[in-house]
């Protein structure tokens, strides 16, 4: 059994490595590229937060304050090296996590003497205090302008300038694999055990002996070294840093990501960063409505998967395993095809009712998935509204069959 286990882990860490290997030989474009530099900055900084809020039961609303200043040392570093530091810039986002670290010991103290409601204003007021001292301290923050940079500097070790897309990415994909290993392995040692323990019951650590409060903020100085870390990564993707990377609506995101994801399997924030990424960088190219869009999922996911979308996968790997699926796949499959059936007419009307708002600019058209619609006629009403009824009524029979085989 526990070689069986180990062989596991080792295939999902080389599916990982390959995974990151081959992603911009399969998305080659430049967006593609730049979208997959992206999910990784978002997979360390998504992980590093769920050290907190998954593995500490930490909710934190000024968590974007670590690795914005990760990014702007990290930035600052880079003009340095430009005037001739002898540093790599390959090592420039560990200066952005040390950087973080400092800032994390300041801080930390005072934010994690206490858990819950206490720990998660303090941080939010900690967040908007550095956000409001990026706007009044232009020597370092470089005032709404923020700061700017240029990556191709210093030498070029192996031909290596990181001015091509690629050649970033694959910086990326390296510190990326290592920090997701590096926070994987915090996670099994006695100190991750320990923050188990301090989330669950920290009246019964401090009885062992062992000083919550210091157990919190040990690893509230390591999740802010993971996100300055990202930070850096982030100032040498975008060669920019402005006040936004401060702000509380970065932390809502990655509050907000992280937990759709899952932060309660170490594999949750992965999807949520992947998640996050597209939902930031695509969706608002798709639809107006794409807001509406990710309030609808928090909502969804809270209320029918509290445990985030990875532990809704698990759960339905596992089912699989225990060979239900095999009996029953044909009615869950039609409960799939009967959801999708309901949902796009809801879609429509949603993509309608915003083009209804500005029909004098846009005028009454719009194409929905290939179908071309008319906010002006009723017909267009009347057939999502005829489609979301027929999906619906497929949605209930199938869901009752399921429920009468015993597997609702």
């Amino acid at each position: 059994m526990g070689a069986s286990r180990h062989r596991q882990t080792r295939l999902l860490w080389g599916g990982y490595a390959l995974a990151l290997m081959l992603a911009p030989l399969l998305w080659d474009s430049s967006l593609g590229q730049s979208l997959l530099s992206q999910i990784g900055i978002a997979i360390i900084v998504c992980l590093s937060y769920n050290l907190l809020l998954g593995q500490g039961g930490l909710v934190s609303f000024g968590h974007a304050v670590y690795s914005g200043m990760g990014a702007y040392l990290a930035m600052h570093t880079l003009n340095r090296v430009s005037g001739g530091w002898p540093l790599p810039v390959s090592l420039i986002p560990l200066a952005g996590g040390l950087g973080s670290v400092l800032l994390a010991l300041l801080l930390g103290w005072v934010s994690t003497r206490r858990a819950g409601t206490a720990f998660a204003m303090i941080t939010f007021g900690v967040g908007e205090l550095i956000w409001a001292s990026a706007l009044v301290l232009p020597g370092f923050f470089g005032g709404e302008g923020g700061l700017s940079g240029n990556r191709v500097v210093g030498g070029a070790p192996l031909e290596l300038t990181f001015g091509p897309q690629i050649q970033l990415y694959y910086l990326i994909a390296a510190y990326t694999l290592v920090c997701t290993a590096l926070m994987y392995a915090l996670t099994q040692t006695p100190l991750g055990r320990l923050l188990n323990a301090v989330r669950d019951n920290p009246e019964r650590v401090a009885f062992i002996g062992y000083n919550p409060q210091w157990v919190r903020y040990l690893v509230f100085v390591m999740s802010a070294f993971f996100a300055g870390i990202a930070g850096g990564l982030s100032a040498l993707h975008y060669e920019m840093v402005s006040a936004d990377v401060l702000s509380a609506h970065r932390s809502g995101l990655l509050l907000l990501f992280t937990f759709v994801g899952g932060s309660t399997l170490f594999v949750g924030p992965i999807l949520g960063a992947v998640l996050m990424v597209l939902a930031l960088g695509v969706l608002p190219g798709l639809t107006p409505a794409w807001l509406l869009y990710l309030g609808v999922l928090f909502v969804v996911v809270v209320m029918l998967a509290p445990g985030g979308l990875a532990a809704l996968v698990l759960r339905a790997w596992q089912s699989a395993g225990q060979g239900g699926w095999r009996v029953l796949w044909p009615w869950r499959l039609a409960l799939f095809v009967s959801f999708l059936i309901a949902i796009t007419p809801v879609l429509a009307g949603v993509e309608m009712l915003y083009r209804l708002q500005q029909v004098d600019m846009l005028g009454p058209h719009l194409l929905f998935l290939g179908l071309p619609l008319d906010v002006l006629s009723p017909l267009s009403w009347l057939a999502a509204a005829a489609v979301g009824s027929l999906g619906g009524g497929l949605c209930w029979l199938s869901n009752t069959v399921l429920a009468h085989k015993g597997v609702s």
